[in-house]
């Protein structure tokens, strides 16, 4: 079993599309029926627009991610960094959280969380180097 795409509602497709392009730095496919998919390495990240008020994720969505600099640059540059306090940091700024990610948080413009993690350091709930 594996999972093979995770969804996120957004109230427009299209400014959604400008978002993800800039922050993932990827292309999004549109597929039809107000989706967008965006290949994250194995999982679709599908952008829908559910014709009505979208319902915001209400937990974070992951992304491990090589070059974790880069992608903390762009979300600087499109204001989404987030403002919420993570184990007394601040979410927004790359940080090495107790549980070992070095990582950051992030709020998309239809408020659904995301997190950022720099490879290698991801939490897994397995035993490591790191713990």
């Amino acid at each position: 079993m594996k999972i093979f795409r995770v969804v996120l509602q957004v109230s427009d497709l299209a400014a959604a599309e400008r978002f993800y392009s800039k922050l993932l730095g990827l292309k999004g496919r549109a597929v039809g029926g107000g989706r967008l998919y965006f290949d994250c390495g194995g999982v679709w990240l599908s952008l829908q627009d559910p014709g009505k008020k979208p319902k915001a994720n209400s937990d974070d969505l992951y992304f491990a991610v090589a070059k974790l600099e880069g992608f903390h640059a762009r979300a600087k540059k499109l204001r989404c960094l987030s403002k919420e306090d993570v184990h007394g940091e601040s979410g927004g700024a790359m940080a090495k959280r107790p549980w070992g990610e070095r990582s950051f948080y992030v709020e998309d413009p239809f408020g659904n969380p995301l997190c950022f993690v720099e490879a290698g350091t991801e939490f897994t709930g397995r035993a490591s180097a790191q713990e």
